[in-house]
């Protein structure tokens, strides 16, 4: 019955739009809402200064067969208040939306926002780890008994501390509010800070980084489960792995190809990220391929734990590979790291620039855009990396010159040789 209603609903839009109606129907909640652009409404705020913007009005139209007709009947009534601009927001208009929002909680909200959100986007591996940042976020950073209105959503975002947490926490609300209808000014919020601290190791901080895996094992205490004892080679493999190749913490747990990564054909060490990763499939290159032997990154035995952990973990299922991944910055902070495992991308970006790898060639290999590559990671580009830079390039820059300047030699000894050899032939 869902699906013919659906159908019908199809077919209704379908008239709606050969008569020119600027009006559509839509189903949410077991209910029928019309569709239309319209001027402001009375205490929204008109962001865009165009006098206008999108809305969803619920007149209490149940989503079945007969709830259809008369949407569509007031469809038609809307469309022409429009066509003629006789449109006022009165109480016909105004009235349900806020009964519906006064009377849910955010936690009755969170329920259905994936079903809401995924009604007007596409469902894919990159579309369903966005919706995760924005449900997981909302949901940390909100109190589930508080009713959803702007005041109680703003604020939740007030009581948090500092300003990065706050920006991400009213990203994500921001959609929330917009999935719900909920009418919300979060711009000033929303504005990206202008400084966020971030460790970036240079290649000597991160050989001493994972030497610190095995000053934990001479550390640590003798009260160790047994099913635990020798977990901490996974994560030092882990920290190897993010330093050779700068991939996403998520990459290597999703379909790791470890037959590939052991393989004798695999002569260019390449790490085969699965599809089914943020950005899609690709091969990532290593940029110091000493690395993996010196971190010993082929050894079978991490790779049997590797396969060991995401065996107990649903791929599909990103809570379960964010609690991976979370392990991993777990580690990090247990055995004293100062910096984040993004932070061994962005050193792997930084390195890539300073080495002079073309940036197209070294976004590919980090699976982004060029534009992300030199908006983002290239804003970690620190003092000590600039002076690296500068410095790299100048050496260059005189090797050249002494190459010009040996070149120029060569070629005054090969003409006193041709000199010489002219005499003799002549005398």
């Amino acid at each position: 019955m869902e699906a013919k209603l659906l159908a019908e609903l199809d077919k209704a839009n379908q008239r709606l739009k050969s008569a020119k109606t600027k009006v559509t129907i839509r189903e949410s909640h077991g209910s029928l809402q019309l569709r239309a652009t319209l001027p402001i409404k009375p205490g929204d705020l008109d962001k865009n200064s165009t006098g206008r913007k999108q809305y969803n009005i619920s007149l209490n139209i149940p989503a079945n067969f007969p709830g259809l007709k008369t949407a569509e009947e007031e469809a038609y009534e809307l469309g022409k208040l429009i066509a003629r601009k006789n449109f006022t927001w009165n109480n016909k208009y105004l009235g349900s939306d806020v009964i519906k929002q006064d009377c849910k909680t955010i936690g009755e909200l969170l329920e259905q926002f994936a079903e809401e959100y995924f009604k007007n986007h596409k469902k894919n591996v990159k579309s369903e780890h966005t919706f995760f940042y924005y449900s997981s976020r909302t949901k940390r950073f909100t109190n589930s008994q508080d009713l959803a209105t702007p005041e109680n959503l703003i604020k939740a975002i007030e009581k948090i501390d500092t300003e990065w947490s706050k920006y991400n926490a009213a990203r994500a609300i921001s959609v929330f509010c917009k999935t719900f209808d909920i009418p919300i000014d979060l711009s000033k919020y929303t504005q990206k800070p202008e400084n966020n601290s971030r460790k970036i190791p240079t290649d000597t901080e991160i050989i001493q980084g994972i030497d610190k895996f095995a000053v934990y094992l001479s550390s640590r205490g003798n009260q160790v489960s047994p099913e635990v004892k020798d977990s901490w080679k996974l994560w030092r493999w882990t920290y190897g792995m993010l330093a050779v190749f700068g991939l996403r913490p998520r990459e290597i747990f999703v379909h790791p190809d470890v037959d590939w990564w052991l393989s004798q054909e695999n002569i260019d060490f390449t790490w085969k990220v699965h599809r089914d990763s943020k950005t899609g499939e690709r091969e990532a290159l290593p940029l110091h391929k000493q690395w993996i032997h010196d971190f010993d990154l082929r050894n079978p035995v991490y790779l049997q734990m590797l396969r060991g952990a995401i065996a107990k973990k649903d791929q599909h299922n990103h809570a379960d590979m964010t609690a991976l991944t979370q392990r991993i910055s777990w580690w990090f902070r247990k055995i004293g790291l100062d910096f984040k495992p993004y932070d061994l991308r962005h050193a792997w970006a930084i390195r890539a620039h300073t080495l002079g790898i073309p940036i197209k060639a070294a976004a590919d290999n980090l699976g982004h855009s060029v534009q992300i590559h030199t908006q983002i990671y290239q804003r970690w580009f620190s003092l000590d990396m600039r002076k690296l830079a500068i410095d790299q390039a100048l050496m260059k820059k005189s090797e050249v010159e002494q190459v010009k300047v040996e070149n120029e030699k060569l070629k005054l000894e090969n003409e006193k040789l041709k000199l010489e050899l002219a005499k003799i032939h002549f005398s």
